[in-house]
């Protein structure tokens, strides 16, 4: 093969090998959630032993005694600011409220283009943040949990994919992607560390299990 042919064969699979990876682009999902990365599952594990085991206790849990989607900014409250940062090409209007883009959601792999088919998910749900500790709490810490934009706690996925989980903690509910299962415990204990919430037996070995293998 002559020195011509060789470098146009070179180049016509440099060129074949550049659109196939435009055409992997264009299939991917066109939007991916933006949660804080988490902590590593090495640091995470050493969070998960320094927690407190304890029962759960429900009494006295009302939504209302965690004040959510405050005001962020302008016109903007904490929903709407995580389904801009989760979203790809968002737009929104004067209100805030998105009324276009494309959401990925991270737990089962559904792509929307409509917001109201999202929900915003506490990835520690607020009722087992109570169970777990926050009945002590302030209003004002409680506000800060059901708000908070600088820990993995608030995401958001499929309306009836957060409707499923509840307020399930990682015993008895996980997203159905197994590929996001490492980082959804690496972000529920940071938080739970964070915050110095308790975990009970079942919580604390469902976790222990998943991050070994993370």
């Amino acid at each position: 093969m002559s020195k011509f042919y060789a470098r146009r064969r070179v180049s016509i699979l440099a060129a074949l090998s550049g659109l196939i990876a435009s055409v992997a682009l264009f299939n991917a999902p066109t939007a991916s959630a933006a949660l804080p990365t988490p902590v590593s599952a090495a640091t995470a594990r050493t969070y998960l032993a320094s927690l407190t085991v304890a029962s759960e206790d429900r009494t006295g849990y009302d939504r209302d005694l965690f004040p959510h989607w405050i005001t962020q900014s302008g016109a903007c409250n904490t929903r709407e600011v995580v389904l801009k940062r989760d979203g790809t090409n968002v737009v929104q209007d004067s209100s805030c409220a998105a009324v276009s883009g494309s959401w990925y959601s991270v737990y089962d792999g559904a792509t929307w283009t409509v917001a109201s088919d999202l929900d915003i998910d506490h990835l520690v749900p607020l009722a087992e943040a109570w169970d777990s500790g926050a009945d002590s709490w302030t209003t004002s810490r409680r506000q800060s949990f059901a708000n908070d934009l600088t820990r993995p706690q608030l995401i958001a996925v499929t309306d009836n994919v957060n409707q499923a989980k509840g307020d399930q903690d990682p015993a008895t509910w996980m997203p159905s992607r197994t590929t996001y299962r490492c980082t959804y415990v690496r972000a529920w204990v940071q938080v739970k560390y964070y915050y110095g919430l308790s975990v009970d037996s079942a919580e604390k070995s469902a976790l222990t299990n998943y991050l070994a293998s993370c």
